[in-house]
């Protein structure tokens, strides 16, 4: 069984920067493609940004520059660094990776910013 536990979500100021981290398991870590995505208030859930086994990575255009996603695969963790945070990145933010032809998710973590 897959399971994808996200952290590090809060309160930040507008310009502020947060770490979001998310822990794997139940998947072979190495070979999987992570992503990020969130879902803004009243809003359906969109990627922000994925990473491949070999730390290829693609981006929402409305984060690039802004953020970026690494992995560690000595610890099953990826992770989204979010810099220069606004009040329209304010969603609950969900890990994902899609493994033997499934899609699996977080339960998400908040991030909320305050203008």
């Amino acid at each position: 069984q897959v399971r994808l536990v996200e952290s590090g979500g809060g309160l930040v100021q507008s310009g502020g920067s947060l770490r979001l981290s998310c822990a794997a398991s139940g998947v072979n870590f190495k070979i999987a493609t992570m992503a990020w995505y969130h879902q803004p208030p009243g809003k359906q859930r969109e990627l922000v940004a994925k990473i491949t086994s070999n730390g290829s990575t693609d981006y929402a255009d409305s984060v690039k520059g802004r953020f970026t996603i690494s992995r560690d695969n000595a610890w099953n963790r990826v992770y989204l660094h979010m810099n220069s945070l606004n009040v329209e990145d304010t969603a609950t933010y969900f890990c994902n990776t899609r493994y033997r032809g499934s899609d699996w998710w977080g339960r998400g973590t908040q991030v909320t910013v305050s203008g």
